[in-house]
């Protein structure tokens, strides 16, 4: 194949977009040079990339395989360029990061610590479930990654940098609020949990399967947010990180319950694939982490 990198540029903003005419304002191109590339790249590679189903396109399979490989690509340059600005002594570069969600509550604070230190720096932020941050590290297709419990079946180096308490909450006016709670009471209570897969809900299966208890959940919800939500509202009482009640704690809207064998002990990590080549830059925000992260929970 004779693919050139221009041809690729154009292929990801078509696929972004999967609009020739969006891509072509994008790329401040017409739209029939944005189809010239496009045919030229698919008779380079002898298959559709594209198929039209009334008046959208839809990546084929071979465009699916395509842009896999293209990301790849277009983050090996990135690398190029980070590396290449090193060289040249500059503090320049591009930092990209993956979080968990409940991490987004301190991460933000240690990104804006790094912008005062780095203000040239560029810095991309995908805030996402653990599904999705173990497809990151899989595909290398981000620097570092800031999240609970480490994969198992990848090469990754894992770090630990500050504890991640799960605390039990309630409404203020829960009757349970004041008191020392056995576990079996706590059975006895409706909760609303993370979704399946979640960290926080595979330690908490695994904490309660350890100490042989169970709980009834009346409600599953991906968004810690929604969990707080609902527990203000009555609808059952919620197992989150205490990073994230800052807010609700201050604003006397949620209490955290003083229940038997709590909290959950867990801890966040910083991680990445063993062989991802670091520039100073991204050695300089993980080196941050470490060091700022239990500042950064003293002082909340």
């Amino acid at each position: 194949m004779h693919v050139t990198l221009r041809q690729l540029y154009v292929f990801e903003a078509v696929t972004r977009h999967l609009s020739y005419t969006r891509a072509a304002e994008e790329l401040h191109l017409s739209q029939p040079a944005v189809s010239m590339q496009i045919k030229q790249l698919e008779d380079n590679v002898g298959l559709a990339l594209f198929e039209q189903l009334g008046k959208k396109i839809f990546l084929t399979e071979a465009g699916q395989e395509l842009y896999h490989y293209s990301q790849q690509i277009s983050r090996q340059l990135s690398e190029v360029e980070d590396v290449l600005e090193e060289l040249k002594g500059s503090r320049r570069g591009t930092l990209t990061i993956a979080v968990a969600t409940t991490a987004t509550y301190f991460a933000l604070h240690l990104l804006g610590r790094f912008h005062q230190r780095f203000p040239g720096a560029n810095i991309s932020l995908d805030v996402t479930n653990r599904e999705a941050l173990l497809r990151h590290l899989e595909e290398n297709t981000v620097d570092m990654v800031i999240m609970g419990k480490p994969p198992e079946s990848l090469e990754v180096v894992a770090e630990p940098f500050m504890d991640n308490p799960l605390v039990v909450i309630a409404p203020p006016a829960h009757p349970l609020v004041g008191q020392r709670v056995p576990l079996t009471v706590l059975q006895q209570e409706t909760f609303i949990l993370r979704e399946r897969g979640s960290g926080t809900r595979i330690a908490m299966e695994r904490f309660f399967a350890h100490l042989g208890a169970t709980i009834t959940s009346s409600m599953e919800i991906s968004s810690n947010e929604a969990i707080k939500q609902a527990v203000q509202a009555g609808l059952g009482l919620g197992i989150v990180s205490q990073h994230t009640l800052e807010k609700e704690i201050a604003l006397q809207r949620l209490v955290i319950l003083d229940v038997d064998s709590f909290p959950i002990m867990r801890h966040w990590y910083i991680m990445h694939r063993k062989s991802k080549r670091f520039t100073a830059l991204h050695q300089a925000f993980k080196d941050l982490v470490t060091e700022e992260a239990q500042g950064l929970v003293r002082n909340a």
